[in-house]
């Protein structure tokens, strides 16, 4: 008899798991205990009685994430391979002993088999975001596991989950460390650039690493430049843009924060040819946004579900536009959405169309994605959400 509960699919909806895709919706459920709890491990079946995988329950339009695609136990040793693996993929990737890096993410969830489980490394301090209630009530064998991998090198577990899981659990919890703690300045190192990181109060986990290789690209264009760095957060952008011998550097991001971050972090790298301004993007780039070689439009999600994709077009229409009618001839754009509800061809096209009614020719120079420790696999291409352009605007 089995230790886990089951849950039994309707005929042929076992085809996308048998693809290794490792989400169950609710409408292909045939049978489930009534008794299950958001959380629960369970086993999942075909209508044929095939197993299929295990899983983590939870009430919702996805109603199972499956974590593993064989029978097994659930517990610490499990969560240590599974962990295992992924931190070795991140030695392969050159990350776990770099003179240069010392940020990367660890886990990032479906890409490494772990659907719902975020894991940030900050410089020997790991930030566990949980974004299923199961990977939350694991969370405690899950730092256990980072222990065991780590050992001496890891400092503590925050966890950051509070905003990324239902209000109805979230109401319950509290973000907290599950080991260790961080009681001074934590400063980390990206590319040779430094970055104070606040993942207690800071956005998201602290810091958006899944631009690493994009802002090493743009140092590489920097050079006697005129650089605006839009929706600049704590100057990820602004930063590689200075160490790379920019003209003049300006952050704009509506939480005055962020700004302060950012302009610590220029000080940081004793930069002198950076100012920070705490404004609404648009309304920047409508007053001041002229004039400059380079402009960066990294804005935050405009779109989370499909219900709201064509207000996100609009959104990304308008910004990209804005921009490029203040851009010098001969500039260039690096333009960016995370929206994983916009794909890569209707982003192209949204840019394409807002270039058409600047009256610009572009050219382009790069599509970009996230970095590989974004893992992106084929059986889960949902897990490509970063998309970028950069554009040579003649």
């Amino acid at each position: 008899m089995s230790q886990y509960p089951k849950i039994t699919l309707h005929n042929g909806k076992e085809q996308p798991v048998l693809r290794f895709h490792p989400w169950i919706f609710s409408g292909a459920i045939k049978l489930i205990d009534t008794s299950l709890n958001d959380g629960d491990v369970v086993e999942i079946y075909s209508a044929k009685q095939q197993f299929l995988g295990m899983a983590h329950y939870q009430k919702g339009s996805i109603s199972a994430r499956i974590i593993s695609f064989s029978k097994q136990a659930i517990n610490i040793d499990f969560w240590t391979k599974k962990i295992e693996k992924a931190f070795q993929f991140r030695q392969f990737l050159n990350l776990t002993n770099s003179p240069q890096t010392n940020v990367y993410r660890l886990i990032f969830g479906e890409g490494d088999g772990i659907p719902g489980l975020i894991l940030d490394f900050y410089n020997g301090h790991i930030v566990l975001q949980a974004h299923s209630i199961g990977i939350h009530k694991s969370r405690y064998d899950i730092a256990e596991a980072l222990r065991k991998i780590y050992g001496t090198q890891l400092l503590s577990v925050y966890d950051k989950s509070s905003e990324t899981l239902p209000s109805n659990y979230a109401s319950t919890i509290q973000n907290q460390f599950l080991f260790g703690d961080c009681n001074q300045e934590l400063i980390v190192l990206e590319n040779g650039v430094n970055f104070y990181i606040d993942f207690i109060h800071g956005q998201k986990t602290g810091f958006f690493i899944d631009q690493r290789d994009n802002r090493a690209l743009l140092g590489s264009y920097s050079k006697g430049k005129r650089v605006l760095n839009t929706f600049s957060y704590t100057g990820g952008f602004s930063m590689y843009a200075a160490k790379n011998n920019c003209d003049v550097i300006h952050s704009v991001d509506s939480s005055a924060s962020a700004i302060e971050l950012c302009n610590n972090n220029a000080k940081l790298n004793k930069i002198n040819n950076h100012q920070g301004f705490a404004v609404d993007t648009f309304d920047y780039l409508k007053d001041q946004g002229k004039n400059y070689d380079i402009i960066i439009l990294d804005p935050p999600a405009f779109a989370k579900s499909r219900d709201v994709s064509h207000n996100a077009v609009i959104g990304y229409k308008r910004l990209n536009q804005m921009a490029l009618q203040n851009i010098k001839k001969g500039g260039i754009l690096f333009t960016f959405s995370c929206s994983g509800v916009i794909d890569k061809k209707l982003f192209y096209n949204t840019v394409t169309a807002a270039a058409i009614e600047s009256r610009k020719n572009l050219k382009l120079l790069h599509t970009l994605s996230q970095p590989a420790d974004h893992v992106i696999t084929p059986n889960f291409p949902e897990g490509e959400y970063l998309k970028g352009l950069v554009f040579y605007v003649d």
